[in-house]
């Protein structure tokens, strides 16, 4: 596998691709605690700024955690597709009704009642630091490559990892 850092506005579509392809995120809060807080969440969306945003009820424990020390991971992982990324950075949370009418749908119905909900809040979070590896070629190209090369003792190409630097290296 090689790497491949990506820088600025290409890790900005990096972290786009991965996050909304994979979608459910496991979001750790409560970073300086053991054990910290885990959950999946759900991807509404990475903005033009990198930003990844979710959808979250203002009483759940990791709005909690969040309101006292806004540090997040989040861990992206599609083993079907061999594509994973961890993201570290900030968390904020909003109730911008603008935010909340963008981002909610149906689906939401499920955890919510409605948009109007007094418990809907959104969850912008802020990449700070961020890795990826992605095989581009799937998991069953990737297994065959690994045959190769086992059989071969020829290094194949499995793809790629690197970090995702949203600001140029100085």
């Amino acid at each position: 596998m090689g790497t491949k850092n990506l820088f600025s506005n290409e890790a900005k579509q990096k972290i786009k691709e991965l996050a909304e392809d994979i979608d459910i995120a496991i979001m750790e809060t409560n970073l300086g605690s053991k054990p910290s807080h885990t959950i999946p969440m759900s991807t509404k969306e990475v903005d033009d700024e990198g930003c990844i945003w979710f959808l979250s009820n203002k009483n759940s424990e990791h709005n909690s955690y969040l309101n006292s020390d806004k540090s997040i991971q989040l861990i992206y992982s599609k083993p079907s597709d061999m594509e994973f990324m961890t993201v570290y950075g900030h968390a904020f949370i909003t109730t911008d009704r603008t935010v909340l009418e963008k981002y909610y749908g149906k689906s939401d119905d499920t955890w919510f009642d409605g948009v109007d909900d007094p418990n809907l809040t959104a969850i912008k979070v802020i990449p700070e630091d961020a890795h990826y590896w992605d095989t581009r070629h799937g998991k069953f190209a990737s297994l065959l490559k690994m045959g190769i090369g086992a059989l071969t003792g020829k290094k194949q190409d499995l793809g790629e990892e690197g970090d995702l630097e949203l600001h140029s290296p100085k």
